[in-house]
């Protein structure tokens, strides 16, 4: 973690900030509401807020930013309180999830606009403007207007718009929403060299996990105005704490299953139909308490069922898809359930649909959920 103090590098020459929210909560806008919501932010970091539509991760931004009125709790940017401060006061670079771009300016124009509204000498407004449209991409269309751009290239404006004046903080709404896959993956890149170069403190709220994964320093999963869960993006995907920290990370098989043995490093569960699978870790489960299993289908493997070894849950392929550099297998495995498994395309054998086999786990990469999704308690500053 950056010391407080330490300078950005790159053009920016701002000093480094964290931002603290403490028991934030609002009862204005559009629900959901934020609810008691602590998060530390730390020098530097890229932070992404994580949820489905209408969870209150963009309520987060809007807090932070000014727009949208806080009831109870504090914000604060480097140790000071600015939630009496008005948005234009407040030192926050904001790009809106639409881009809010002006349609009668030009991309030159954008980018001046908040250093005009500061008032700073033309000639610091030109340098800035410069550099900011060249490190973007935009250098060789400062003339042209928003309408003429890209879906992508006005994206790059409104951030360009909004690391002009320098924030101590930049908060990105959505930023890659919208754009084909090969753009988006292509932004998504430089969305994150962009951050390590200049290292200015950002916030960003996301939908999309795998935006979240590749960017982040860490991500706080959202839902119903409520934190849910704090962490690393390898700790989130692996070691969620609830279906809905679980979902939000990517394409998981859920399998209701009961405990019928507590072991000293782990219990094994049965499934529905009788399927016995041993999980590691023990937390509050007891002999007969029903879970839910969580298996990322790409953690998992099929053999065929005569050949199989080792813990796994046999079934048959009820469904193959082909995607190009991999399969995508759903196997039923009775009861109703099904385990959604993705294999690399070169992996040999490829099964049929019909085909007797064996769902193989790995035991360090399943998590045993309770089986009654309760929402955690806002979760403390971290």
């Amino acid at each position: 973690m950056a010391a407080s103090g330490v300078a950005r590098r790159g053009v920016m020459s701002r000093p480094l900030v964290d931002v603290r929210l403490e028991s934030l909560s609002t009862d204005t806008g559009p629900p959901p509401h934020l609810a008691d919501v602590s998060l530390h932010v730390r020098y530097g970091e890229f932070f992404t807020v994580l949820g489905p539509p209408h969870s209150g991760k963009t309520a987060v931004l809007r807090a932070i930013a000014g727009f949208l009125p806080q009831s109870h709790g504090r914000v604060l940017v480097d140790g000071e309180d600015i939630g009496r401060l008005p948005a234009r006061a407040r030192g926050i670079g904001y790009v809106f999830h639409q881009g809010a771009l002006w349609p009668h300016l030009t991309v030159e124009q954008h980018v001046a606009f908040g250093l005009e509204q500061l008032r700073v000498a033309p000639d610091e407004i030109e340098r800035r403007v410069q550099v900011v449209t060249h490190r973007l991409g935009l250098a060789a269309v400062r003339a042209a207007r928003p309408g003429a751009l890209t879906l992508d290239g006005q994206r790059r404006l409104a951030l360009a718009r909004a690391l002009a004046v320098e924030p101590r903080v930049l908060l990105l709404d959505e930023p890659l929403a919208h754009l084909d896959p090969v753009t988006r993956k292509t932004l998504r890149l430089e969305l994150a060299r962009l951050h390590r170069d200049l290292a200015v403190t950002t916030i960003c709220a996301t939908r999309d996990a795998a935006d979240a994964m590749a960017t982040s320093d860490r991500i706080a999963v959202v839902a119903d105005g409520r934190v849910l869960q704090v962490g690393d993006p390898e700790t989130l995907y692996r070691r969620p704490t609830s279906r809905g920290v679980a979902e939000a990370l990517g394409p998981a098989n859920f399998l209701p299953v009961r405990v019928v043995e507590i072991r000293e490093l782990g219990v094994v569960v049965e499934t529905t139909r009788g399927d016995r699978v041993p999980v590691p870790g023990l937390g509050a489960f007891r002999e007969e308490s029903p879970g839910l299993l969580v298996l990322r289908p790409e953690t998992l493997s099929i053999t065929e069922a005569a050949m199989a070894r080792g813990p796994g849950i046999p079934g048959h392929v009820s469904l193959r898809v082909f995607e190009g550099a991999r399969y995508l297998y759903e196997i039923d495995v009775g009861a109703n359930d099904t385990i959604r498994v993705d294999l690399p395309a070169g992996e040999l054998p490829v099964f049929r649909l019909g085909d007797r086999v064996r769902v193989e786990i790995s035991s360090d990469m399943v998590v045993l959920l309770p089986a009654i999704d309760n929402t955690p308690a806002p979760s403390p500053s971290v």
